[in-house]
């Protein structure tokens, strides 16, 4: 096969700015080059990278982001949850053996809240038991170290394909979650029903997140838009039943004689 090794990140990255590189082959602590890699693309997708082989890590996240990619690694289980909670990617990628726990349980619990984020193995257990098992797991597929870069690639590819943009239906703040599909609302594990005025309300919060959103805004776009021409008063009420219905959520702050702002507590 043609090409040379690259022993360290260091030297890679001076190379990948010399635009000296051909395409990628991991080998888990060595890198072989051997193809031609294609321009990026504008929309950064993101992904989601459990991986606590710091080499290779940023050996993935520097070669996708060179493909249109925006790609966060964490190095334990426990990172990972938490920027889950907080916003979901377009993609995981999961090594099996990480220092916190096994893979294949995070994937189940992955599964247990998400069921159509897509998922990908990348672990150096290639037996067709372990393989049988992530994919048992909730796994989506399911690529053996060392592999080749353009491979993966492909692979996310062919599933964003797929699956869609699934991070675009899921919307996350704090404990709550909203599943903008089937309009469903979970306070933790808890499944809340809300008023149709309520989900819109809140909806309108979450697709907002971040931002202090005004009283106007809120009374145009949930009220307004139907027709339904109501008073500041309405307002008021509904976002203390919303409220009421969430336990009092830390999230959902009020920003006086302006609006309200929904945010991540740390």
């Amino acid at each position: 096969m043609s090409g040379f090794l690259v022993t360290s990140v260091e030297n890679y990255l001076h190379k990948l700015d010399a635009e000296e590189l051909p395409p990628h082959r991991i080998t888990g602590g060595s890198f072989i080059m051997n193809c031609t890699m294609e321009s990026g693309v504008n929309t950064m997708i993101t992904i989601y990278y459990i991986e606590d082989d710091e080499n290779i890590s940023h050996m993935v996240r520097e070669f996708l982001g060179r493909h249109g990619y925006s790609v966060s690694v964490f190095s334990t289980i426990a990172d990972a949850k938490q920027a889950l909670y907080k916003t979901l990617p377009a993609l995981a990628l999961i090594d099996w053996n990480m220092p916190d726990g096994s893979g294949s349980t995070f994937c189940q619990w992955i599964r247990s809240n998400w069921k159509e984020l897509p998922v990908i193995f990348i672990t150096v257990r290639g037996d067709s038991v372990d393989i049988v098992s992530g994919f048992q797991t909730g796994a989506d597929d399911y690529v053996v170290k060392p592999f080749e870069l353009e491979v993966l690639l492909s692979r996310i590819q062919a599933l964003l394909r797929r699956s869609g943009n699934v991070s675009a239906r899921y919307l996350s703040c704090g404990s709550i979650s909203l599943d903008k599909e089937k309009r469903r609302v979970c306070c933790g594990r808890e499944e809340i029903a809300l008023s149709p005025a309520e989900y819109q309300l809140l909806l309108c919060m979450m697709e907002n997140k971040g931002r202090i959103v005004t009283r106007q805004s809120l009374l145009e776009g949930v009220w307004d838009i139907h027709g339904s021409f109501v008073n500041d008063n309405t307002l008021t009420v509904t976002m203390k039943r919303l409220r009421e219905k969430l336990h009092q959520p830390t999230c959902l702050k009020t920003v006086r004689s302006v609006g309200y702002c929904m945010e991540d507590v740390s």
